[in-house]
């Protein structure tokens, strides 16, 4: 690590302990909440699809018809297997498949329902001869997104049961506005070299990073794979639909219905224990830092409370050690009084206005005040001296 990458984790470490560790508590806490928000995210989800019925796919009418006033709007939650097969048409036949419109793999020559082909360019991660770290040209060319390009090609497809349509049943998947991955498989995967141009020569002595490689991959779903769909099943137009539910975390899947549940469990119980532990931690650290600020709080009340007790000491015994020695009381001529109390001599004058307006006693009370200013010109009085007579 560099220098720059020390100071800045650093930094970071001081920001994290700040306050007894307050900020590292609540950043804990933070994150136990979003643990516990996705535990029971998951749990439900578990719930819903270990609930859920498991037909065969020839059962779903029988299904759905037995279950109609669960089924009205959008369906009913099942989870069912099949094999990928095309669409059936009115004037094809499912049996002759080679004739109907399947998508063909470019890299495989396989026959399949989705086609996903993307190009990625790769670029260097060299700093230049100046140490600059920053990419200009991903800030002034190319954002991260512009170096990867995308295309997904896809047919309407089915789940048929085991065996051969129309001896068995088979359901439409409906991909309209499903936010769950697919599980494509790679078929192609090539990593071409790209040769440097006399413009690269610049771009690296800079550090403006350029390009190196693509890197073109190609995915697809093959007919004839065995998947697991988990969606909303309803009757439409006389044919079953599947469609995807957004809250589940699964539409289509490679792996089966105990697969997916085992892997939902183990899911939950990490987040469990992380929203646990996590918790704890915060917990632990937020109490520590409170029972440190109190500790703190009761130390600065103390001593606030010995000063001020200090303070009233050195004033008593001023004005004790002023009454046992002075006459000022008594016969005072009028413009010799004190301003405050109009009792006893002028004896004090204030630094640093230098104002002789007060006797001892109230001098000093002045001077231990809140806000010590001076009776005359209201300027802060930082001490007071004792004049004496000649």
């Amino acid at each position: 690590m560099s220098s720059r990458d020390h100071a800045a984790a650093a930094a970071v470490a001081r920001v994290a302990v700040a306050g007894d560790g307050a900020i590292l508590g609540v950043g804990l806490a933070i994150c136990a909440a979003t643990s516990w928000v996705k535990y029971l995210t998951s749990s439900s989800s578990l719930d819903r699809i270990r609930s859920a019925p498991s037909p065969r796919i020839s059962d779903l009418r029988a299904l759905l018809a037995a279950s109609d006033g669960e089924c009205e709007g959008e369906g009913k939650l099942v989870v069912v297997r099949g094999q990928v097969h095309l669409k059936p048409t009115a004037d094809s036949n499912w049996m002759n498949s080679k004739n109907q419109s399947a998508l063909i793999s470019q890299g495989s020559g396989e026959r399949a329902v989705i086609v996903q082909q993307t190009q990625t360019c790769l670029y260097n991660e060299w700093k230049g001869i100046f140490g600059w770290s920053i990419d200009l040209h991903a800030l002034f060319a190319k954002s991260w997104r512009e170096q990867r390009s995308s295309s997904l090609r896809s047919v309407p497809f089915i789940l048929v049961e085991g065996g051969q349509w129309p001896n068995s049943g088979y359901v439409h998947i409906n991909l309209d506005g499903s936010p769950h991955p697919l599980p494509l498989t790679t078929v192609y995967h090539q990593l071409r070299p790209i040769q440097p141009t006399p413009y690269t020569f610049f771009q690296a002595m800079f550090g403006n990073g350029y390009p190196v490689a693509l890197l073109d991959e190609e995915k697809i779903l093959a007919i004839g794979k065995e998947m697991t769909a988990i969606g909303k099943c309803r009757s439409q137009n006389g044919a079953l639909e599947l469609k995807s539910c957004p809250d589940l975390p699964y539409f289509l899947s490679d792996m089966t219905k105990d697969e997916i549940e085992a892997r939902l469990a183990a899911n939950s119980r990490i987040l469990f224990w992380s929203g646990v532990i996590l918790g704890a931690f915060s917990i632990g650290l937020l109490s520590f830092t409170i029972f440190r600020n109190w500790r703190r709080w009761k130390e600065w009340r103390r001593r606030s409370r010995s000063r001020d007790r200090h303070r009233m000491t050195d004033v008593e015994s001023a004005v004790t050690d002023e009454l046992e020695n002075g006459s000022d009381e008594g016969d005072v001529p009028e413009g010799q009084l004190c301003v405050v109390c109009l009792m006893r001599r002028k004896r004090s004058a204030f630094v640093p206005c230098g104002h002789l307006v007060c006797c001892v006693q109230c001098a000093m009370y002045v001077q231990h005040s809140v806000s010590p200013k001076c009776p005359v010109c209201r300027q802060t009085a930082y001490s007071s001296i004792r004049i004496y007579d000649s």
